[in-house]
Formats: structure tokens, C-alpha cells, sequence
């Protein structure tokens, strides 16, 4: 009998995934649900967001490898059963990210969407650059991807800060922790960069009441996950130009609605939920790994509680 790794992504190449596994792991048939003969011989899944009741036919399997950082799809299941979940973390996944962040905080930092629009109309528009050191650059949640983003950040010398769950240390990076500190945090940002996992804490957290704690003018970046931030005061904020400019990059609702108002404000960035995804070229070795080690009965690694999200 031969294991089965069943593959499910409505975004990402089976192909592609295919041909950099099957080298790697030589003793497994790898292949999409459709072509799955035998359901009991399916040993580990390779998904992201699969729908619900997905697992429920894989009564043998040992091993789910979550595509990507997030888990919040795998939350509240029914059909998963008591097995370790890893996730992919790849060093390109945290440069990718960080390159994003970093792009989209330079942008603001340099007051670029202002000369975007002198541009727009043909209107030529002197803004003296301002000191690095001078813009607080927020950035909530110091996870895996938060800490790449913080620290490269901090390397162009702005005015990083971070906020955590729990105690971080980051060279160049002020850091506090705990819900008591989030209030000033959010208050002392210039820039928020929001990269926290979606959790029943973090669900709704940023809101209309915090949102409001931002400086006026407050440029808002979020790379984590719509539901973080309650979206209709979000938009709300930035029509009034209370917040002044985004950066958006997810959303409760994905694919973002043509007749959302978002896609209407001149002073908002959207892009289409990419600014960090899994690499196969990069990514395929560390999945392999995970899967060898089941095998010789060693403890997985990257292993995730979809319950704390994380």
C-alpha cells in the first residue's frame, strides 16, 4: 500500500507542488482529491482553506500541512481529527512579507500617494522629505513575519515599535506586550502595521473605539486578515480623511465586492491578498521534512494549535 499525500488549494499549482515533492519523497503517491482511489490510504494533506467536511473521507490520515501562515480556516472543524498541523515557514515567505510591509510604509513615510495625485494633476508638488527617525511606525503582532517586518524596518532607521501577546526583545525596536499596553501603542503610531493572526481575541479587535486612538493623519497597513479590524469603520475613517491613507491587503470579505466601498477612495491602496505566499521552490524541502520525521516517529516541526490560531 502506498501513502497518499492529497493536495487541495483553489490558488496555488498542483503541478507545481507536485514536481518538487515527488523527489523528495520518492515512497508517496501525491496527488488532488479527484484522483484519490482509496480515501483510507491517504496518510497527509497539503491544503489551504479547504472546505468544510474535507477530512471527514481520510480516516488514516496523520498529517495536515496547512499552505501558508495563517490558520483561522482550520478553526471550529468538525472533520479534523486529533492529528499534528504544521504550517509553511519559509524564509521567503518572511521576505516577501517584509518586502511588502516595507514598500508600503516607505510609500507613506516618503508622502508618495501625495505626489501621486500632484501628478494625477499635472501639478508640480515640493514635500520635504522628513526624517526617518522622526515617523513612529507601529507594528501590531510580532509573530514570524511581524519580527522580519519590524526589524527591516528598523534598519531604515524609522521609529519602530511593537506590540505582542506575550514579552518580545528586538534589536532597534521598542516593544511592549499585553492588551493594557495596546491602547497608547495604537495611539503613538504614525504608521500601524496590523500582523496579527486571526483569533476569537483578535476577531474585531481593532474597532471603531480603537481605530479612533490613531494620530490624525494616521497612515493604517493591514497584511493579516480582514476580520482583525471591523471594516465598515475602517472605510468610515477613511472617507472623513480621519485616517489619512491604507494600505489594504485583506478583508472579511475575499474577493473584495466590486461594489464595496473601498475600491472608491483615492486614498487607499488594494491589493488582492499576496503581500506573502508560499514559495513551492523554497518551501517543498521543509514539507518534506515534516513528513520524513512522522514516518521515523520524530516530533513534526512548525506544528500550529488552530485553536490559538497560531
Amino acid at each position: 500500500m502506498t501513502p497518499i499525500l492529497v493536495f487541495y488549494s483553489q490558488f496555488d499549482s498542483f503541478d507545481e507542488w507536485r514536481d518538487l515533492l515527488a523527489p523528495l519523497l520518492p515512497g508517496v503517491h501525491i496527488c488532488q482529491e479527484q484522483d484519490v482511489v482509496d480515501p483510507d490510504d491517504v496518510r497527509y494533506a497539503l491544503a489551504w482553506k479547504p472546505p468544510q467536511g474535507f477530512f471527514a473521507r481520510y480516516r488514516s490520515l496523520e498529517l495536515l500541512v496547512n499552505l501558508g501562515a495563517g490558520v483561522d480556516s482550520l478553526v471550529g472543524r468538525d472533520d479534523l481529527p486529533d492529528i499534528p498541523i504544521t504550517r509553511v515557514s519559509d524564509p521567503d515567505m518572511g521576505r516577501m512579507m517584509a518586502s511588502y510591509v516595507l514598500f508600503a510604509v516607505l510609500r507613506y513615510a516618503r508622502d508618495i500617494p501625495a505626489l501621486e495625485r500632484a501628478q494625477r494633476e499635472r501639478r508640480w508638488h515640493y514635500l520635504h522629505p522628513r526624517l526617518p527617525e522622526s515617523i513612529r511606525v507601529g507594528v501590531l503582532g510580532l509573530g514570524e513575519l511581524g519580527t522580519y517586518a519590524a526589524l527591516e524596518l528598523a534598519r531604515q532607521g524609522l521609529d519602530v515599535r511593537g506590540w505582542s501577546r506575550s514579552p518580545k526583545s528586538l534589536d532597534g525596536v521598542k516593544c511592549v506586550n499585553g492588551m493594557e499596553q495596546l491602547d497608547s501603542f495604537i495611539a503613538s503610531s504614525d504608521i500601524l502595521v496590523v500582523m496579527l493572526p486571526l483569533t476569537p481575541q483578535t476577531r474585531g479587535l481593532l474597532d471603531a473605539r480603537r481605530l479612533g486612538l490613531l494620530p490624525n493623519g494616521a497612515s493604517f497597513i493591514n497584511v493579516s486578515r480582514g476580520a482583525v479590524v471591523d471594516q465598515h469603520a475602517l472605510t468610515a475613517a477613511l472617507a472623513s480623511g480621519r485616517i489619512a491613507e491604507a494600505t489594504l491587503d485583506v478583508f472579511d470579505r475575499e474577493p473584495l465586492p466590486p461594489e464595496d466601498p473601498l475600491w472608491g477612495l483615492d486614498n487607499v491602496l488594494i491589493t488582492p491578498h499576496l503581500a506573502s505566499v508560499a514559495i513551492p521552490a523554497s518551501a517543498a524541502a521543509q514539507i518534506a521534512d515534516n513528513i520524513q520525521r512522522l514516518t521515523r516517529g520524530e516530533a513534526v516541526l512548525h506544528r500550529v494549535d488552530p485553536a490559538r490560531g497560531y
